[in-house]
C-alpha cells in the first residue's frame, strides 16, 4: 500500500500496512493475520466478514487498539499507533474510536443518559456540557424521548440503541461495531442497520465487522477475511451514498475518497 502523505488532514482515518499478528501456544505459532494491508478513509461505510477462525476479529482488536500487531505499521489520521504505550493508546482509543459490540454492556441500575455521559467523564468532559451532549446523541439515534429509562425498561433494539450513542458521543473519527446485531432479532436487525445508514449518511466512517452476508451487504464496501489474509475488497453493487458535510455534531469532514483495494501479503 502507497504510504500517505503525512499530511493528517488528508491521511486516511486508518492506514494498515503489513500488518501480522502470531499468537505462540506452547510450541505452536498461530498466524492469525498475514501481512494485511488497508486504507479506510473519512466517510466510508466498511464491512469486514469472514468466518469464525477467519482472523476478523484479529483485525477488529488491531483497529480498535484493543491488541497491537507482531509487526507492520498501523496509524489514525496519518498517526502511528499500533505501537504506542497502553496509556496512549488508551488516551487515542477513547478520543478517536466509538465501539458497539454484540452484547450492549450496559449498567443495569443506570438510566440512559448517564450511560452515554460515561465515556465523557474519562475524557474529562463533566456537567453541563456532559449532559448536553448525551442528550444530543440519545436524540441522533431516536431515543431523546428515554433519556432517564433504565435497560430493563428499554427493548433490546432501544438498547444498542443507547450504545450506540454512548460510542458516538465522543465524536470519534470511526464507529467500529463487532457483530452489533448478533443479539438481535430480524426486525430489530433491520432497524438498527436502517440507523447505521443514516448514520453514513450524515458523514460518519463506519466500520461493521460481521459473519452475516446480508449486514455486509448494507455496507458501501465489503472487506473478505480468510485465513488471516484479506482475499476480497470490493465496492458494493448499490452502496449506500455517503454525504460529506457534518459528522452530525457540527464539524466538517473531509471529502469521501475512492476506496482502495486492500493487500494482501
Amino acid at each position: 500500500m502507497e504510504s500517505n502523505n503525512g499530511q493528517n488532514g488528508d491521511a486516511p482515518v486508518i492506514a494498515i500496512d503489513g500488518v501480522t499478528k502470531t499468537y505462540q501456544m506452547g510450541e505452536v505459532a498461530v498466524h492469525a493475520l498475514r501481512g494485511v494491508s488497508l486504507a479506510i478513509h473519512s466517510g466510508e461505510y466498511v464491512a469486514i466478514i469472514g468466518a469464525s477462525g477467519s482472523g476478523k476479529s484479529t483485525l477488529m482488536n488491531i483497529i480498535g487498539l484493543l491488541d497491537r500487531p507482531t509487526s507492520g505499521t498501523y496509524a489514525i489520521r496519518g498517526q502511528e499507533v499500533g505501537q504506542l504505550g497502553k496509556s496512549e493508546q488508551a488516551d487515542i482509543r477513547n478520543r478517536e474510536i466509538g465501539f458497539v459490540f454484540q452484547r450492549f454492556n450496559l449498567l443495569p441500575r443506570t438510566s440512559a443518559q448517564a450511560q452515554v455521559e460515561l465515556p465523557l467523564f474519562y475524557a474529562g468532559i463533566t456537567g453541563t456540557k456532559a449532559r448536553r451532549r448525551a442528550v444530543d446523541a440519545l436524540t441522533r439515534v431516536g431515543l431523546g424521548e428515554r433519556i432517564d429509562h433504565r435497560p430493563d425498561q428499554l427493548s433490546g433494539g432501544q438498547q444498542q440503541r443507547v450504545a450506540i450513542a454512548r460510542a458516538l458521543v465522543t465524536q470519534p473519527s470511526l464507529l467500529l461495531a463487532d457483530e452489533p446485531t448478533g443479539a438481535l432479532d430480524s426486525k430489530t436487525t433491520a432497524e438498527i442497520l436502517d440507523l447505521f445508514d443514516e448514520l453514513h449518511a450524515q458523514g460518519l466512517t463506519l466500520v461493521v465487522v460481521t459473519h452475516e452476508h446480508s449486514v455486509a451487504e448494507r455496507a458501501g464496501r465489503v472487506i473478505t477475511v480468510s485465513d488471516g489474509a484479506i482475499v476480497g475488497d470490493a465496492l458494493a453493487a448499490q452502496p449506500t451514498p455517503a454525504v460529506t458535510a457534518t459528522n452530525g455534531f457540527g464539524s466538517v469532514l473531509p471529502t469521501l475518497s475512492p476506496a482502495r483495494t486492500a493487500v494482501a501479503q
